[in-house]
């Protein structure tokens, strides 16, 4: 390895420290603090470690680990889009795209475009690893608001069907995971915390 390709990769680690300042919209368990992006991205690797076994087809779990920890990076350009806001497509802007490539093309050559390759997998979501990492990607927030006394679904009147069409994605990865999480979902209806 060659002087250059270390600082080349020094300058990305430097860079993607800025995901800690991502925050997003959904909090902590069981919190009032907003996690941010690094934290959700860590949370989602840790998941993936344990929950990989729930997996309906057999997977790369490195490639996921892979996914879950890279598909946010674009955010430290792009900003995190709410998954329920009505004025802007949570999936693959052309901002996002942009963010990508400058962003990973501070790696050296092939670990970029590696990078984008994987990251690009995560969003067109037809791989069973992007279909996993997907449902890891859904099932943290649903856990989080459930904690949370309704969490953002409160915050935002965001109604069970709305919900529910985001979360549905959590079957294409692991079908146990969805009918832990659609009786999640049910429940919260039960209990008030998500409205009908």
């Amino acid at each position: 390895m060659t002087p250059e390709i270390l600082i080349k990769q020094i300058n990305f680690i430097k860079e993607i420290d800025k995901l800690k300042y991502i925050q997003r919209r959904t909090k902590l368990f069981n919190s009032n603090r907003c996690e941010n992006d690094a934290e959700h991205s860590w949370h989602l690797a840790m998941m993936t470690l344990v929950l990989a076994g729930h997996s309906d087809r057999p997977i790369d779990i490195l490639k996921v680990l892979k996914m879950v920890l890279i598909h946010d990076l674009v955010e430290i350009d792009a900003g995190d889009t709410f998954i329920y806001d009505a004025a802007k497509n949570h999936t693959n802007t052309e901002e996002e795209h942009l963010a990508a490539l400058r962003i990973f093309d501070l790696l050296p050559k092939e670990q970029s475009d590696e990078f984008i390759a994987i990251w690009e997998e995560f969003e067109d979501g037809n791989t069973d690893e992007a279909k996993f990492a997907k449902a890891m990607d859904r099932f943290e927030p649903l856990l989080q608001n459930a904690s949370n006394n309704g969490g953002t679904w409160r915050e935002f009147d965001v109604p069970y069907h709305k919900v529910y069409q985001k979360k549905e994605a959590i079957k294409e990865g692991a079908i146990s995971i969805w009918a832990y999480a659609e009786a999640l979902l049910n429940e919260s209806v039960k209990t008030g915390i998500l409205k009908k």
